[in-house]
């Protein structure tokens, strides 16, 4: 009973961050993303009698404690479902770095939900897999599907699934990530979730959320690059500042992080399509138009701090390995 899975990382261009249900990982707001072809989680599961205790090795590491309980409970809803009592082991690798703010968490839990379904040979279709990944990290939802993607909010573990809304191919936007740091979150998301509500600005940034991601989504379906790129920079700056005015506050930039910012307005300004997007962390995504591709990566490169940078198309679906 064993099965390999992989699936994409993503970019969120309207943000989740907050929970109406902790437990069941129910968002405050709906979101909206691209997955990222090129960064991906691989993720095999083998289920085995000859296991006393789930197992856990995520690149290279052998997972305790916290880390362990966490997978161990996302296995046991699939458990459940098949009605199977044997414990796992997990094998999982990044193909880039993890806890660095380019959303592990979401390739993660996504293979693993597929992967464990799959060794089960539980049959999901892609919104009950999608509800199943949510369970273990909210954006792993949104890394079932392909390309562009919704993540609706709905209002029960049913409900609150994602689904594409453009293929991959719908639009050749590049992201390229500046790397400015791959040393681990202090404060992860799970926890920056669980501090959204004590910010004064999260209210606002709830009521205005859904206009935005439906003025976004309408950008992306037209193309349309210039109110693309204010609606992005619009919502990932308001997220900041919730997490900046929350209690206690949390500050994921760098000055190098600020630096990039700065220097994709000023690009931007000048007619260079390119604008930029941050999830939890130091490192910046800078999504581009082809034509500008070349341009940013040296522009980028030539900011001190910024160590490396990734580049990345919209990928598909989770998939299975054969």
């Amino acid at each position: 009973m064993q099965a390999t899975a992989c699936a994409h990382s993503n970019i969120a261009f309207i943000k989740y961050w907050g929970n109406r249900d902790h437990a069941l990982r129910l968002p405050a707001n709906s979101s909206f993303s691209m997955n990222l072809g090129g960064l991906f989680t691989r993720t095999t599961v083998r289920f085995s009698a000859a296991l006393s205790a789930d197992r856990a090795v995520v690149d290279d590491r052998v997972l305790e404690g916290a880390s362990l309980a966490r997978i161990t409970a996302h296995l046991d809803y699939a458990r459940r479902l098949a009605g199977c009592a044997l414990r796992a082991e997990v094998i999982s690798h990044n193909n880039f770095p993890a806890g660095v703010g380019i959303a592990s968490s979401a390739s993660a839990f996504a293979a693993l939900s597929l992967a464990a379904a799959a060794a089960l040979d539980l049959r999901l279709s892609e919104a009950e897999l999608s509800a199943y990944a949510r369970l273990g990290s909210g954006s792993a939802a949104r890394s079932v599907p392909s390309g562009f993607v919704i993540w609706h909010m709905g209002e029960d573990h049913r409900s609150s699934y994602a689904e594409s809304v453009a293929p991959a191919d719908h639009w050749q936007l590049t992201d390229l990530v500046a790397i400015i740091s791959t040393a681990h979150k202090a404060v992860g998301s799970t926890e920056g979730h669980q501090l959204a509500e004590s910010s004064p600005l999260q209210a606002a940034r709830l009521a205005t959320s859904s206009a935005r991601l439906e003025q976004c989504v309408q950008a992306v379906l037209e193309r349309d690059f210039e109110r693309f790129a204010r609606l992005v920079e619009l919502d990932s700056d308001i997220m900041h500042a919730v997490m900046q005015t929350s209690a206690p506050p949390l500050l994921y930039w760098l000055p190098p992080t600020v630096a990039v910012m700065h220097r994709v307005r000023q690009l931007r300004a000048e007619g260079i399509g390119v604008c930029y997007t941050i999830d939890a962390g130091a490192n910046v995504h800078c999504l581009c138009l082809p034509e500008a591709v070349e341009r940013v990566r040296a522009e980028l490169s030539a900011i001190e701090g910024v160590r490396e940078i990734r580049a990345a198309q919209p990928g598909g679906s989770a998939w299975l390995e054969s």
